[in-house]
């Protein structure tokens, strides 16, 4: 029996491969609509893609500094937190129940030099000079908060809207609304840093209820980040064809009997992509060809930030070849938080990102990438003014720093505060990343309310029925 159309006005994708009756060809055009063109609304059952609005931004590169950095150490300086150091927090501020219990210990004096860039006079600290020579690219954002109190919760919060694993997360969202410009490789791509296991792993690139071809393709990091695309070298190249079309009968009469199976047909897709990564993907990873100022821009040549370097330059390879969402994550493992001894951690974990992402936000912009690229740094939430174990600083969901960069915003200078002590948003301006996701979503043409997937009956949307614009970063 034909399977029914998904409402008045719209058709499933499995009606449709049944209507096409083009035999496998069709259903690998249909099964990578992800990484194809389009038209038509952002609604489960259409094969096709469209903005509901002109973009601001083709692509998106996440730097995500996994543990939560300290914004009132990096980005929002807060004077009167060193004239109450090693006092309590005041009552007017509240009683916030961190990770570690309810807050008593004694508040912490920021320890760094700050001073004003650009010509909008950003304070940076003396951690990041060199993301403070790009000053006037930079919307900081200080007025963020999120509703998680630990990293699994917040890390999974920020790329997928919810503290609860399951849904998609916002890289899958985007390819789910925009398919991909990149014909032979992944519209979403992951980097990491290597250092650890992510928390919470591939559920942060996931696609939740949605097929999984929208899912993130994680690299490895290494000299190959993407092993086994090799050829068998061993077999004549007729003989290879015939493997291949073997296999793709095969998919084909076993995908006929189960037209009810997303899964199966995400598998399919990813094999089919799996092929024709093996012509494109080794020259896009490859930075061999890549000038030594290149590299050296993007800090290369030196121990320390050679590692998120190459990640940052590959990048930018992957935004020249039309991948729709890029995402690198630094410190792997919650290493970016800082219980104990911030200054030795914040200044190890911001030397190896700092350089690196300056060259990243250099080059994009003389290769005319930045205007039509959005460019997102922070991580999961902030720091506390309070002290931990005497020297750090514990979770803070309640009001921290990112900032954007790209897609035509006007950048030097900042959106949102916080309070005197660093400690909550306070502003009309503070964003839950709800606001966060749908503003990003909004730069990229998508109205996050009428991106919908509908799963199990229900009209899922990316922000869960929450969030609104924020109008004061599109100025």
């Amino acid at each position: 029996m034909k399977p029914p159309a998904l409402h008045s006005g719209f058709m499933d994708r499995r009606s449709w491969l049944w209507d096409s009756a083009l035999g496998f060809g069709a259903l690998a055009s249909a099964a990578l609509a992800a990484q194809g063109s389009s038209t038509s609304p952002n609604v489960q059952g259409n094969t096709a893609f469209l903005p509901h609005h002109p973009p601001r931004a083709k692509r998106v590169i996440f730097l995500f500094m996994e543990g939560g950095p300290s914004h009132i150490d990096l980005l929002d300086p807060k004077p009167l937190l060193n004239k109450l150091a090693g006092k309590k927090l005041p009552p007017s501020f509240g009683t916030p129940v961190t990770s570690m219990g309810t807050a008593e210990a004694p508040l912490l004096e920021c320890k760094r030099k700050w001073s004003r860039h650009g010509e909008g006079g950003l304070w940076f600290s003396d951690w990041i000079p060199h993301m403070a020579q790009r000053a006037d690219d930079l919307l900081v954002l200080r007025g963020l908060w999120c509703d998680a109190i630990n990293h699994s919760a917040g890390v999974c919060q920020m790329n997928t809207g919810s503290i609860l694993a399951g849904r998609p997360s916002l890289g899958a969202w985007t390819l789910y609304g925009l398919g991909s410009e990149a014909d032979n490789l992944p519209g979403y791509v992951v980097l990491t840093d290597g250092s650890a296991a992510i928390t919470n792993g591939p559920r942060n690139w996931g696609a939740g209820f949605m097929p999984g071809l929208y899912q993130g393709t994680k690299l490895e990091n290494g000299n190959k980040p993407l092993p086994g695309l090799e050829p068998d070298k061993t077999l004549p190249a007729d003989q290879v064809q015939a493997r291949r079309l073997l296999l793709t009968k095969l998919n084909e009469t076993h995908l006929n009997a189960r037209r009810d199976k997303d899964e199966l047909t995400a598998r399919i897709a990813s094999q089919e992509l799996a092929y024709r990564l093996q012509a494109e993907a080794p020259e896009a990873v490859d930075i061999s060809n890549e000038t030594e100022s290149t590299k050296k821009l993007y800090g290369i040549d030196r121990k320390g930030t050679a590692n998120f370097g190459k990640m940052c330059l590959l990048a930018r390879r992957l935004t020249e070849r039309g991948v729709r969402f890029i995402q690198l994550y630094s410190g792997a493992g919650s290493r970016w938080d800082a219980h104990a001894n911030i200054e030795k951690n914040h200044e190890l974990m911001c030397g190896g990102v700092d350089l690196p992402i300056a060259g990243l936000l250099t080059d994009l912009k003389q290769r005319g990438l930045l205007d039509d690229t959005l460019v997102i740094w922070g991580g999961e939430f902030g720091r506390t003014p309070m002290s931990e174990k005497g020297d750090g600083r514990d979770h803070n969901p309640w009001g921290f720093s990112m900032w954007l960069a790209g897609a035509g915003l006007k950048g030097g200078r900042t959106l949102g505060e916080t309070d005197e002590l660093g400690l909550r948003a306070i502003s009309r301006d503070r964003m839950h990343v709800h606001d966060l996701h749908a503003t990003i979503l909004h730069l990229l043409g998508l109205d996050h309310t009428r991106v919908i997937f509908r799963h199990k009956g229900r009209p899922e949307r990316p922000t869960i029925n929450e969030g609104e614009v924020n109008h004061g970063v599109l100025v």
